[in-house]
């Protein structure tokens, strides 16, 4: 799982094209769990196991997707940092079913972002931060963004998923400058997250 597939550096990259494949199979099977959707993704490797685990978050879909996906991510997230093969989740979370409508607008709502990335992409670039090691080096930052992700931060989804996705597609189409800035984006992410959550705080506290 710590090879991820090859793009060309287009907004038809290998990214989204998994993404595609993704919400046709949830269509044909009227739905597919959290453990079947990381089972189809996983194949391909950790960032795409990123991407699935972290767009939900952003889709306009009522419910606590945020809190379930995050705290997905950040669980497979620390298996990675140890080196474990065979990703586990527990029962609550790898079993909870997605509506094919859900993988639908996820496939909407994510393509136009994961296109925009894909179209920085240049294949080859920078190796040394795309080679098989690399998923157990970034898994502790990602860590950190999925805790945020998880957290309820208002506004506070849309800067970490978006650095897991910079990373995510710099792995999957092996671009290692792409992923070096999804890195900086990680520290940017973390500190808006920070912040937004000191703010919600002190307004809970004058409360």
């Amino acid at each position: 799982m710590a090879g991820d597939g090859r793009g060309k550096g287009c907004s038809g990259g290998v990214a989204s094209a998994t993404l595609g494949r993704l919400a046709d199979e949830a269509r044909a099977r009227q739905g597919l769990t959290i453990g079947e959707a990381l089972d189809e993704m996983g194949k391909a490797g950790f960032g795409f196991v990123m991407l699935l685990l972290s767009l939900p978050a952003m889709i306009p879909i009522p419910g606590p997707f945020g809190l379930v996906f995050g705290s997905a991510l950040a669980i497979v997230a620390l298996q990675f940092a140890f080196g474990v093969r065979s990703l586990w989740l527990p029962a609550f979370l790898k079993n909870r079913r997605i509506s094919a409508r859900a993988f639908e607008l996820l496939k909407q709502h994510a393509a136009p972002m994961v296109g925009r990335i894909e179209h920085l992409v240049r294949l080859g670039r920078m190796r040394a931060l795309t080679g098989s090691r690399l998923p157990y080096v970034i898994a502790l930052p990602v860590f950190a963004l999925a805790v945020a992700v998880a957290l309820p931060i208002p506004f506070g989804n849309l800067a970490p998923v978006t650095a897991i996705c910079v990373m995510a597609v710099g792995l999957a189409e092996r671009d290692g400058l792409v992923v070096l800035l999804g890195l900086l984006l990680t520290l940017i992410a973390l500190s808006i997250a920070a912040a937004l959550l000191h703010g919600a705080a002190s307004i809970a506290a004058a409360l």
